[in-house]
């Protein structure tokens, strides 16, 4: 862990239902950071759900505020942060993920179906074929979620530490051919 440059924060992207939030702990807890989930940290400033905000406001209103929230964590060093899934689709936001170091939790359409199945918060699948409306999000975001600095594929059985300990193992590597970054 020393290997890391002081305070550099983690940014993890990727699919909603990828385990950015549970990885994103995980990593805090080994590198002894702050983890900050920008869905909660919107949640708890709006005091609204994230359905609620799409409902009440709609996603450009969600997206707005997430760019807030956004721009405000990458002034802090020594933190862990877990983003929406959608949150590549804003240019803007390129600039404060860069920050840091972007890591792209890549899982298959079918493993997160089977991670969501059940579950009523998204807004993006409601009233949708869940698989396939994935499927369209990923093939709209995977050019952007390939443009972070680490790719980690998901494995079937891994632990969200396992996938931490796999992340840190390739920090260096990424560090030395990009340049050191200091945050």
């Amino acid at each position: 862990m020393n290997s890391l440059p002081q305070g550099l924060n983690f940014y993890l992207i990727g699919l909603m239902g990828s385990g950015k939030t549970t990885v994103g702990k995980a990593l805090a807890e080994k590198l002894s950071y702050r983890f900050f989930d920008t869905d909660a940290v919107i949640e708890r400033a709006a005091q609204q759900s994230i359905a609620q905000i799409f409902a009440t406001s709609g996603e450009a209103s969600f997206r707005h505020l997430e760019t807030q929230v956004l721009a405000e964590l990458s002034a802090y060093r020594k933190l862990a942060i877990a983003t929406g899934g959608g949150i590549v689709l804003d240019r803007q936001n390129w600039s404060y993920l860069k920050h840091g170091l972007i890591v792209w939790l890549d899982i298959s359409v079918e493993d997160i179906c089977d991670r969501l199945q059940g579950d009523t918060s998204r807004p993006l699948l409601q009233g949708a074929d869940p698989h396939q409306k994935l499927c369209a999000l990923l093939e709209e975001r995977r050019p952007l979620y390939a443009q972070a600095d680490l790719q980690v594929s998901l494995c079937p059985g891994e632990t969200p530490e396992d996938i931490a300990l796999r992340i840190l193992a390739e920090v260096p590597k990424i560090l030395k051919t990009s340049g050191e970054r200091s945050g």
